[in-house]
């Protein structure tokens, strides 16, 4: 496609495609290519020769037009150095007006082939570099070239050292190789022009094929001082054409970021690439070489040469190889004196070794070949390492230098100018290799080496892109989901070294066949070289270096005994790639500023566009924020790094191989039994899927799947470690342990996100409860994730195992809560056990003297259990009945202790006061665990519980206050405790209807409170208002005594009823005894009160004016006072009837109605 036929050149149906920049010829303008190459029989010899057109960019070719004799050749023709129809814009190039090839020129043409690169051919080189090598037998001119090596391909281009070091003079690089040379000629450098006859060759030359071309043959004369001109301006033109060297690493940033693209200096600016295959050697040549063709001559080569001057070897080997490497069949000769055109003569190839005085054996140059490519083969061992090839002017001693190896005891060792050619090529070629769907796994040793030795080159700092491209394609080249088989099969693979090149590999001794150093001047400069050829006479000799061509085997891929060792050689990869990313992401702070007057574009998004009925990324989001794992305002990277970036697509690339290779790990791990462990890694795992997540706009449902499994892993492990309680101790330590790898890659991922999106999922808890329930919530994470993107349906076994993963984990949560509520009650049920023998202990021990009574030490055991109890049922929750009787029995123990040191007193061992202290905090304990708020059939006993301590602890401070002398402070607090418990106390005894004498004792201990506090008063309204709040206290006993009449009243009829016993159901009976003593008391206390308070108010009225309100109180207390008077002085009134009485009586003083309470007794 594209090709032109160039005397039998070959061009298979699928040639290369064409180059960026030049076009390729349609079908139809190039003439069509022959099958076969061609095998010529020269001198009785067999050469094989077969060269196939790659690529071209000529145009179709034209006859040559014969000149007539007497042509003067210095008058140039009237279309010189013009574009012509005939020539297309190839033309120049192809007449030989071109530039020189550049030093990198071999580069250029691999990277336009670079399938050829690595494996396929030996040679990747310009023709005349070709040719130069081939000549070093014949020829005393210097040879300096330099070599690299791809895989098995040498990439050969000149090293013109006179252009390099005109260039060191003025940018002050390598010269450290400028005072190396000097050293090894022994002479100052200097710069050699070029002689004028050298030019005068070259225009009559270009003329020359001009005219070939020019189809009239006429030439116009042109004037002589242009013609005088024409030699400076070839020699000014020359500095132009001569090599472009760039300065070490001023590449354009598209070459340097983007391994992609080429840079000026590294094109392919040949018009042919030719697949030339020359015996068993296979090179990838370029050529400029003009070809024409047509009519009895379909292809031929154009000389030009002095009839005066024979052809000599050095000539003819030239023209020949041309012939050969183009497949051109036959040379036309033209012969001038002094640029007068005498007579043409036309040559065979096969005849040129043939020509007097051009003699020479085909099969010498064959040994040539072969011998210099063994030698280079042999002694060029390092990939990346740019090694010079030096014969000096007149010399036979050929030698061979590792430039690099001397550029790295330099200060900058990054002065080598071929360092980030060989690092690109090395790393297209590694690409090239990588995305071969076919690629045989064979090829990962060498694929691996190529990025090694890629990553070796290039400055970390400099070249961030490329680094972390190289590392993330050697994380991909280990498999880390390949079975075990596949590692024991490709063993044999594996038993060289991992870099067949290394660089700590020896080199092989030189033999006697390989020449010596004895020659030399200077044995110091000799030991810096590689490898000598003593004399380029032994070039000649057939296979004088095939015992030193050995052929090295494959680069191996290193062996990895388990899948531990494996994935770590991954995450050191993946880590390097990581740390390249992150220092190429600028700070905040080195980000230009915005621009206020252009506007921000906002990017809209059609719904309807989107994959699913809502978007994948949008239900992932539902998702984690349901699973509580979605971060608020967290879906960018915090780093700073640009969306669609390179920095961005690779670091998700990296995180997500990262989070691979831990999943592997924890899987590993799991299958080992090593659970703590094993969550550490799937925790990881999780982390870095997180930080994909938060990075990723564009949610693979790939991704998701990985995130499912990972969860499915993640539960597995939760359950194991739940079922695997007795080594807590050595799974934490495990869970806890990290590696400086894993904290560095941890910190990348901080650098983007919190990373706690999945830490519900891999906490390591003590507790068997939450373990099971985080392994249920990961078993269900993952099965949602299944449904909501649709991969149930593509991924039927994952859907299967964790549906199953969810059944078993459900009848193990509920297993264990059985098993766990049978503890929890069997403990608690031995505890109360203990707590009653005990009771029954201190009982009786409390029953034999006096001593045992004060002594309640063994009640203090009794709580211990029962707080035992409580802790080992855990809430009210898990057993209700159990928890209600734990809390009853303890409250109990606790108001027994108090009642004993109450009643008890151990005055002869402690203080009143902290006998005081000591009840007062055994009574809020039993307070503390007396339930009054539950609804059950122990709340009017928890009721009654809670009265009564209020009330002893009221009685108490009541106590405490009447015998309280001194502190005024202490008086008031006691006072206050005294009146607060007392009212608690009423209000619950209130609730109570079968503890009306409880309630009635409280209310005149409450009286007598405001009797003794009425004691300390000195004037009469305060006497008066202390009067006045105990006898409403009194009027609110009424509640009682309706109470207590109505169990009088049930007495009294119940033997009239003929029933024989009460009801079950029914309240105690009432204590009459009790009861006749409280309202004795009471009788007497309100007789009292009315009597104060009508002193008081009468007095009062004498010393004031009158006053209404006064004056009924005054008269409503004489009634009652009266009546009660009247009512106690009967001693034949039963106890209901004085109960109806005081009834009546303090519903009067209620009421404040005297008429009414007159009527009323009769």
């Amino acid at each position: 496609m594209g090709d032109l036929k160039e005397a039998g050149a070959e061009a298979p149906p699928a040639v290369a495609a064409a180059r960026g920049g030049l076009s390729l010829l349609s079908q139809g303008e190039s003439e069509e290519p022959s099958a076969q190459g061609s095998a010529l029989f020269l001198g009785g010899n067999e050469v094989k020769s077969r060269a196939v057109v790659k690529y071209s960019s000529a145009p179709p070719r034209t006859a040559f037009a014969r000149l007539e004799e007497k042509t003067d050749l210095k008058l140039p023709p009237a279309n010189w150095l013009r574009e012509s129809a005939k020539l297309g814009p190839a033309g120049t190039t192809i007449l030989g007006n071109s530039k020189k090839s550049k030093p990198f020129s071999s580069f250029g043409m691999a990277y336009d082939f670079i399938d050829s690169v690595g494996n396929d051919v030996d040679v990747v080189s310009d023709s005349e570099n070709i040719k130069k090598l081939l000549k070093i037998p014949y020829s005393k001119s210097h040879v300096s070239m330099a070599v690299h090596r791809i895989g098995r391909t040498l990439l050969l281009d000149e090293l013109d050292i006179q252009e390099l070091f005109m260039r060191s003079s003025q940018t002050g690089d390598w010269t450290w190789l400028k005072e190396f040379y000097q050293r090894l000629i022994d002479q100052k450098w200097q710069r050699k022009k070029k002689s004028k006859e050298h030019w005068y060759q070259k225009a009559i030359l270009s003329k020359f094929l001009y005219y070939s071309i020019n189809g009239d043959g006429a030439a116009q004369p042109v004037p002589s001082a242009a013609e005088q001109q024409e030699p400076s301006s070839s020699h000014q033109t020359s500095g132009s054409e001569g090599a472009s060297w760039p300065a070490p690493f001023e590449m354009p940033s598209s070459v340097s970021e983007d391994p992609s693209a080429s840079s000026q200096g590294l094109k392919n600016d040949f018009v042919r690439n030719i697949l030339w295959t020359f015996e068993d050697i296979h090179m990838l040549v370029g050529s400029n070489m003009p070809i024409f063709g047509g009519g009895r001559y379909p292809a031929v080569s154009l000389r030009l040469r002095d009839n005066n001057k024979p052809i000599n070897v050095l000539t003819g080997i030239d023209y020949w190889l041309d012939n050969l490497i183009c497949n051109v069949p036959e040379l036309v000769m033209c012969f001038h004196v002094n640029g007068i055109v005498q007579k043409y003569e036309m040559i065979k190839t096969e005849e040129i070794p043939n020509l007097e005085n051009s003699n020479f054996s085909t099969k010498v140059i064959k040994d040539i070949a072969q011998n210099i490519l063994s030698f280079l083969k042999s002694n060029c061992t390092k990939e990346g390492h740019t090694y010079w090839l030096f014969k000096a002017s007149g010399s036979d001693i050929v030698k061979l230098y590792d430039l690099t190896t001397l550029c790295e005891e330099t200060e900058d060792k990054y002065q080598n100018p071929f360092t980030m050619p060989v690092a690109i090529l090395l790393y297209k070629v590694a690409c090239n290799m990588m995305m071969k769907k076919n690629q045989n796994k064979k090829h990962y040793g060498t694929i691996r080496t190529l990025l090694l030795n890629c990553v070796k080159l290039l400055d970390k700092s400099r070249h961030p892109q490329i680094i972390a491209s190289a590392n993330y394609m050697l994380s991909e080249l280990f498999q880390l989901d390949e079975p075990k088989k596949e590692e024991s099969s490709e063993s044999p693979l594996n038993e060289n070294s991992d870099e067949s090149y290394s660089e700590e590999e020896e080199e092989m001794p030189d033999s006697d066949e390989n020449g010596s150093y004895g020659t030399s001047s200077d044995p110091s400069d000799d030991n810096k070289a590689v490898a000598i050829i003593k004399s380029v006479g032994e070039l000649s000799v057939p296979e004088k270096y095939k015992s030193i061509h050995q052929i090295r085997p494959s680069c191996a891929f290193p062996v990895c005994h388990d899948t531990e060792e494996r994935c770590r050689l991954v995450l050191s990869y993946v880590l390097e790639g990581l740390k390249s990313v992150d220092s190429s992401i600028k700070k905040e702070s080195d980000l230009p500023a915005a621009d206020p007057s252009t506007p921000i574009p906002l990017k809209y998004e059609d719904e309807s566009t989107r994959g699913g009925p809502e978007g994948l990324e949008k239900q992932m989001a539902l998702f984690l924020d349901k699973m509580g794992s979605l971060q608020k305002g967290n879906y960018s990277s915090q780093s700073g790094m640009i969306p669609g970036s390179w920095q961005h697509k690779m670091k998700l690339q990296l995180i997500l191989k990262s989070s691979k290779a831990y999943y592997v790990l924890s899987d590993a791990a799991m299958s080992l039994q090593k659970y703590g462990r094993a969550l550490r890694y799937i925790k990881l795992a999780l982390q870095s899927h997180d930080t994909y997540c938060c990075l990723c706009t564009n949610m693979l449902s790939e991704v998701l799947l990985f995130l499912s499994q990972y969860l499915t892993l993640c539960g597995d492990i939760q359950l194991m470690l739940a079922q695997n309680a007795n080594n807590r101790a050595a799974h934490l330590e495990e869970f806890n342990y990290q590696t400086k790898e894993d904290q560095e890659i941890l910190h990348s991922l901080h650098r983007e996100s919190s990373c706690q999106g999945f830490a519900w999922a891999t906490d390591l808890s003590t507790d068997l409860e939450s373990q099971l329930s985080v392994s249920c919530k990961c078993y269900e994470a993952a099965n949602e994730i299944l449904q909501f993107s649709d991969l149930k349906s593509q991924n039927p076994e994952h859907y299967v195992q964790v549906m199953k993963r969810m059944g078993n984990i459900r009848n193990e949560i509920g297993a264990a809560a059985l098993q766990s509520e049978r503890q929890v009650v069997s403990a608690a049920e031995q505890q109360l056990w203990k707590k009653e023998l005990m009771r029954i202990c201190a009982q009786a021990h409390c029953g034999a003297s006096d001593e045992f009574k004060r002594e309640f030490y063994r009640r203090r055991l009794a709580v211990d259990y029962y707080l035992k109890a409580l802790r080992s049922l855990g809430t009210r929750d898990i057993h209700p009945a159990v928890w209600d009787s734990v809390n009853w029995e303890l409250s109990t123990t606790y108001f027994t202790m108090a009642t004993l040191q109450q009643d008890y007193a151990p005055l002869s061992r402690k203080a009143q006061e902290q006998i005081e202290k000591e009840v007062s905090e055994a009574m809020m304990k039993s307070l503390k665990y007396c339930d009054v708020d539950s609804v059950s059939a122990r709340q009017p006993l928890c009721q009654y519980r809670a009265a009564t301590i209020h009330h002893r602890l009221a009685s108490m401070y009541h106590s405490c206050l009447r015998n309280q002398v001194g502190d005024e402070h202490l008086r008031k607090q006691h006072r206050v405790l005294a009146d607060l418990h007392y009212s608690k106390a009423v209000t619950l005894f209130q609730l109570l209807k079968d503890a009306p004498c409880e309630l009635l004792r409280v209310q005149l201990e409450r009286v007598a409170f405001a009797e003794f506090q009425m004691t300390s008063q000195n004037s009469n309204v305060g006497k008066l208002k202390t009067l006045s709040g105990a006898l409403d206290i009194m009027v609110r006993t009424e509640h009682s005594f309706q109470l207590i009449r109505k169990d009088l009243v049930e007495e009294f009829d119940q033997p009239k009823s003929g029933e024989s016993a009460p009801a079950a159901d029914s309240s105690p009976s009432l204590n009459q005894e009790e009861v006749i003593k409280l309202l004795s008391i009471f009788e007497s206390r309100l007789l009292f009160l009315l009597l104060q308070s009508i002193k008081l108010l009468s007095s009062t009225k004498k010393k004031t004016s009158s006053n209404i309100e006064e004056d009924a109180v005054l008269k409503t207390n004489k009634q009652v006072y009266s009546q009660l008077l009247r009512a106690t002085a009967n001693k034949n009134a039963t106890l209901l009837e004085r109960t109806e009485v005081i009834i009546h009586l303090l519903g009067q003083l209620a009421r404040g109605d005297s008429g009414a309470g007159s009527s009323a007794v009769q």
